[in-house]
């Protein structure tokens, strides 16, 4: 089984990592949950983004979620495997160089990457989507677009495969981009 490594964040959308975190345990894969300037045990809080007919996304406050692994330190070679949840956090942790250069490690290792919602944002600012098909949540495929990438306009519930790198644009996706994403796992 693989060992998959997550970069969150304070406010990451609690579905985008609560859900594939139990997920792909449950199906046997070894996942670590890293976060910049926190460590194993220390708490990340979550937001609850849900689609209640207005003209974007509700935001409510979801769960305090523990880290399982330090961000110091850690080695992105040690994992086969990187998984971008999205939510608020991508927005500032694109700024953090540190996990520009482990995105960096992922796409140049072909290793899969998978990306949902918000998670692209950091994938545009990696430089890693030129002439790559990806969705994202519609707010972001204006970055999408100008980093090079080809934006999948899908249904919020699918999800789509670009060589080594699976992405959606919500948490309704979870059934195809974890399948998606686990196919590539199993694969390893």
């Amino acid at each position: 089984m693989a060992k998959v490594l997550f970069i969150a964040g304070d406010f990451v959308e609690d579905y985008e990592l609560m859900v594939p975190f139990q997920a792909l345990q449950m199906v046997g894969h070894e996942v670590h949950v890293i976060c910049p300037d926190k460590a194993a045990g220390d708490i990340i809080k979550t937001a609850i983004h849900d689609f209640e007919g207005d003209q974007t996304y509700t935001e409510k406050p979801g769960h305090n979620f523990a880290l399982n692994a330090d961000f110091a330190g850690l080695n992105p070679a040690d994992y086969d495997a990187l998984l971008l949840p999205g939510g608020r956090a991508p927005e500032y942790l694109r700024l953090n160089s540190d996990v520009i250069t482990m995105v960096k490690h992922f796409a140049d290792s072909n290793k899969p990457i998978a990306a949902v919602c918000h998670g692209a944002q950091i994938l545009t600012t990696a430089d890693v989507i030129r002439e790559r098909t990806i969705s994202a949540y519609p707010a972001c495929a204006p970055e999408v677009t100008m980093a090079g990438g080809i934006y999948a306009n899908i249904a919020v519930t699918e999800a789509v495969t670009d060589g080594n790198l699976v992405t959606a644009p919500a948490w309704p996706a979870h059934p195809s981009w974890l399948a998606q994403f686990n196919q590539l796992l199993m694969a390893l």
